[in-house]
């Protein structure tokens, strides 16, 4: 009984990464994001060829994904998203949307 209820407690988590969710943003400046979903975070790859992870923090409205010192923070609503850098919260990626 134990090793069943172990598949299905496998089968679960492997359907819940199934579940991400991808998109290519299209941004100002020619520049671009990949994201990933996951279910409490986003993996972005960068057209400046970074990539990081960033877990979701709270928001007022859409979703919002930052860093611990929230140095860098990823914007998303609905089709459209944007990143802030830096203490002075700079617009690094803006006007990104998918098509």
């Amino acid at each position: 009984m134990a090793s069943l209820a172990f598949a299905l407690l496998l089968a679960t988590a492997a359907h819940a990464e199934d579940a991400a969710v991808t998109a290519k943003f299209a941004c100002a400046d020619d520049k671009s994001i990949a994201a990933n979903f996951g279910s409490d975070n986003v993996e972005l790859s960068l057209s400046d060829g970074r990539e990081m992870t960033l877990p979701q923090v709270i928001s007022g409205s859409g979703a919002r994904y930052a860093n611990s010192d929230e140095s860098v923070v990823f914007w998303n609503k609905g089709n459209t998203a944007f990143i802030t850098e830096g203490p002075d919260e700079t617009m690094t990626y803006a006007d990104c949307t998918t098509d």
